[in-house]
């Protein structure tokens, strides 16, 4: 009985032992899509032992609305490409315009072990500066802005600028060079933030180039009416513009009427021609690739926030596309506007409307 009672127990010793071997290790805060990320990636050159760098991005609108956030939907796919999909994981919540949903998902992203949290609206704001301090180890990002929240202590956010008035300004020099009837209409959303200075820049770059072009501006209230764009549009159009643009998602609406009507469209945000390639004479482009480099490189150093990034000419972030079947002589001014806003020999001066 002794003899076998010792076997029974070795038995259990060495099953227990198998048992312990073959038990898998528990997973890292996160779950288990952190766990499935912790290899190297194969192929990148940037891969770590920690895995991909992850990024989420918050929308107001849809990453094919051919202004706002395409602009930078398409620049972190572009980002991507460039560093490798081992290197850069990407996840993307589309019409976030209700703001206490987009606050969960940030606080979603943060809670699942994202490294950087792009709010991509100035609605965003509020919810950012409250969110922020509770992940030290995440950075975030908004704007249009220049508010880090290092005036309240908060070390974690980044904040940015597209100089809309730059992009506005040679805009402006090229649909002054383009109308005939010296009027030109502008469909806004609100009188506010990157839209705001769109338009600033715009009446500056008219008034610099042609103070006898008429320049009628009007704002629908909505970031996304398109409707209302469209509505809009005809009205400057029976005024008797000749040449139309605008800005934010809702510029779809108007560029559809810009096309029925046969009056070309300038764009700004993102490439619009698209949507109407004969119509889009020109599209000011948001180019946020290096824009986001840079966050990313500042985070791996060890910068989580309290800097603001600026969209320039001079630094690349703002670039403009021309249709070929523009005049040569209206292209060179706009040209000509880019160079000097870029070396600093213009300045854009906003008068009161």
């Amino acid at each position: 009985m002794r003899k076998i009672s010792w076997s029974l127990v070795w038995v259990m010793i060495v099953a227990l032992l198998l048992v312990a071997c073959a038990a898998p290790a528990a997973a890292p805060a996160g779950g288990s899509e952190v766990a499935a990320t912790q290899a190297p990636a194969e192929g990148g050159d940037e891969a770590t032992a920690a895995g991909p760098v992850r990024v989420a991005l918050l929308l107001p609108s849809t990453i094919n609305d051919i202004s706002w956030s395409q602009s930078i939907y398409t620049s972190l796919k572009e980002l991507q490409a460039e560093m490798g999909e081992g290197n850069l994981e990407i996840a993307y919540s589309e019409n976030m315009y209700n703001v206490p949903d987009a606050a969960a998902a940030i606080r979603d992203y943060a809670s699942n072990g994202f490294d950087l949290i792009i709010a991509h609206g100035a609605q965003y704001g509020d919810s950012i500066m409250e969110i922020a301090p509770d992940f030290p180890d995440v950075s975030f990002a908004w704007g249009t802005t220049t508010r880090t929240g290092a005036e309240d202590g908060i070390t974690n956010i980044f904040a940015y600028e597209p100089r809309g008035d730059e992009a506005g300004y040679v805009t402006g020099v090229l649909a002054a060079n383009l109308t005939k009837a010296k009027m030109i209409g502008l469909v806004g959303p609100v009188d506010a933030g990157d839209a705001k200075l769109h338009v600033d820049g715009f009446l500056a770059g008219v008034k610099a180039t042609d103070p006898a072009v008429q320049v009628n501006v009007s704002f629908t209230g909505s970031f996304g009416d398109t409707a209302l764009a469209a509505e809009a549009a005809n009205t400057h159009i029976k005024a008797g513009a000749d040449v139309l643009t605008g800005s934010s998602q809702q510029v779809v609406g108007a560029i559809g009427v810009a096309k029925e009507n046969g009056v070309p469209w300038i764009g700004v945000q993102a490439d619009q021609s698209t949507a109407a390639p004969e119509t889009v004479m020109a599209s000011a482009i948001y180019d946020w690739k290096q824009t986001l480099k840079d966050i990313l490189d500042k985070r791996a150093a060890g910068v989580m926030g309290g800097e603001v990034l600026q969209l320039t000419y001079a630094n690349g972030g703002i670039r403009t596309i021309y249709n070929d079947a523009l005049p040569a002589e209206a292209v060179d001014a706009a040209k000509a506007a880019e160079v000097g806003l870029a070396d600093g020999s213009i300045s854009i001066v906003v008068e009161p409307r």
